[in-house]
């Protein structure tokens, strides 16, 4: 927690890190409310284009002021560093609940849709496709109830990205892999595909490595087997290959997921539903930000922007591939070159620990960004006085008992340090703050360096057979010696992992080679996968690439 920090909060623990920013859990100083507050890496902080990116999430999540969604209260910039304040959801993220304890009943899987249908509805009403959906970005409460999380790769709708690919391979709609334009329809196979991991246990495709997916997702038949029965028909709709097969609207799809749920479950599947998943949630209490179920926040949200530069939103979302991703796998479909950019990366902040399950797969999966917090099951009545900001800030308050307004006016002046307020603080809290968690966020692992980038195959005389993998990794609590760090790849259908030997200073390197020689010249994609002390997992923010010739020097 070192470095530039908000003035008016006071800093309690760290709650993780990422590749775009690290989360304090901190409290307000006039009020004693807990909150999350997400500080952009200053390295990243440097770069114009990233700090825009940062800029444009606290846009998004001001916009949005709705149950199911986490909240922002501020953004404030100043010269020294960037930082999004948010309310504190107590409770676990899906992904951490599923590991845990597997499969949800039928009732718990439908909770979860419907508030992740109410959620994307009301982003989808501000003109956002989230573009990220999975169970690392949901997150549970004790009372069972659910809140959508992380913004940090959302985009307007009709938003192209080109050859730019962002998401999460497991649950991205077929028409995502193109990079055709964000609808809200990539949002409902998404949810939907979560559905489906819900009631079985796994998600809805398995295959092990990016081109296999891709195949599923375009072309293998709607999965509903081994899911209930009475669901079938909200899979296939929900997950149908084609856009335009899907509910036109979330709300839509919602109306109909009322209607399966009460002809097949019974009036109180909903209570039903709940309390499972409160029970499941009690049971991973120690994880929560405050076990003791304390912690409380709620509030109304009006955003208002300053005139310094957080007045200025870009409109490009190919920063996502730079910047929040875990992933960056180039790889050939159809004959063109596309990038797949994921945000899969970033440390969860409630889960306890890496939110994706282990995978024989480096490029698919994989914790989350950040998990803000639930204040919605608190009951207290919204803080009047908004939270300070940096010195120099123009904070607009909301007038008490108005109801939250997605408008925008601009601050009379122009400060040296910007701030975006909701203009109501977080309530008061009386909790006290729990000791330290055990080390749950996962190894730092940067981009994956390959040299050479073209090899020959094994028996050639003359050219190079062998390419030296390298890459950074470091952890917050383990030491380069106490790391486990191989890199994967697959040839042939089959994958294979190599052990990396590191340095002092965190640098590891691996051989990739010989290789057999292959008939045609093959493009290998290479991730890399660390593991700390505590069995944390983490993966490349990027992947190599080496090419396989199929023939040899001549002599």
């Amino acid at each position: 927690m070192s470095g530039w920090q908000l003035t008016g909060y006071t800093p309690v623990r760290p709650l993780g890190a990422g590749a775009s920013g690290n989360v304090v859990l901190a409290t307000h100083d006039r009020t004693g409310t807990p909150v999350a507050i997400k500080y952009l890496v200053h390295v990243l902080g440097d770069d114009a284009a990233f700090r825009a990116a940062f800029r444009r999430e606290a846009q998004l999540l001001g916009e949005i002021d709705d149950p199911h969604i986490s909240r922002l209260y501020e953004y404030v910039e100043s010269a020294d560093g960037a930082a999004i304040v948010m309310e504190l959801v107590n409770g676990v993220s899906l992904r951490q609940m599923l590991r845990e304890h597997g499969a949800t009943t039928p009732e718990a899987a439908l909770v979860v849709l419907k508030g992740s249908l109410a959620g994307l509805a009301a982003a989808h009403g501000h003109g956002v496709v989230h573009r990220d959906y999975k169970p690392e970005n949901v997150l549970v409460t004790g009372e069972g109830s659910s809140k959508l999380a992380d913004f940090g790769i959302a985009t307007t709708v009709g938003q192209g990205t080109g050859t730019v690919v962002t998401g999460t391979p497991r649950y991205m709609a077929p028409e995502q892999w193109t990079g055709a334009p964000a609808t809200p329809a990539c949002d409902i196979y998404a949810a939907t595909a979560t559905f489906f991991e819900c009631l079985t246990g796994r998600p809805p495709y398995d295959g092990t490595n990016l081109f296999a997916l891709h195949d599923q997702h375009a072309n293998a038949p709607i999965p509903t087997d081994p899911a209930p029965a009475p669901v079938h028909e909200l899979l296939r709709q929900g997950m149908a290959k084609q856009p335009g097969d899907r509910p036109p609207h979330a709300l839509a799809f919602l109306d109909i997921l009322e209607r399966v749920a009460g002809a097949a479950y019974g009036r109180s599947w909903e209570d039903r539903g709940l309390r499972e998943l409160a029970r499941r949630a009690a049971l991973l209490a120690a994880l929560w930000p405050f076990p003791d179920g304390s912690a409380s926040a709620t509030s109304v949200a009006t955003t208002t922007l300053g005139t310094g530069r957080s007045g200025v939103f870009r409109g490009n979302r190919k920063w996502a591939a730079a910047g929040s991703a875990a992933l960056v796998a180039a790889l050939l479909i159809g004959g063109a070159g596309y990038q797949y950019a994921s945000a899969a990366e970033e440390s969860p902040i409630i889960a306890g620990g890496p939110a994706g399950g282990p995978t024989t797969d480096p490029a698919v999966g994989g914790p989350s960004g950040a998990a803000t917090a639930d204040s919605s099951a608190a009951g207290s009545p919204p803080a009047t006085p908004s939270p300070s900001a940096a010195p120099g800030t123009s904070v607009t308050p909301a007038a008490p008992g108005t109801s939250p307004s997605p408008g925008r006016s601009p601050s009379a002046s122009a400060p040296a340090s910007a701030s975006v307020s909701t203009g109501t603080s977080p309530s008061p809290s009386t909790s006290t703050s729990p000791p330290p968690p055990a080390d749950t966020t996962g190894p730092s692992v940067g981009g994956v360096g390959a040299s050479p980038t073209v090899i020959e195959g094994e028996g050639c005389q003359y050219g190079t057979r062998t390419s030296t993998v390298s890459v950074t990794v470091t952890d917050d609590v383990s030491g380069p010696g106490e790391l486990t760090v191989s890199f994967q790849y697959t040839l042939n259908g089959t994958s294979r992992t190599v052990a990396m030997k590191g340095s002092a200073r965190g640098l590891f390197r691996g051989v990739l080679g010989p290789l057999p020689i292959p008939k045609s010249a093959t493009r290998i994609p290479i991730a890399v996968v660390a593991s700390d002390a505590a069995g944390n997992q983490g993966k490349s923010s990027s992947s190599a690439i080496v090419t396989l010739e199929n023939y040899c020097t001549p002599g």
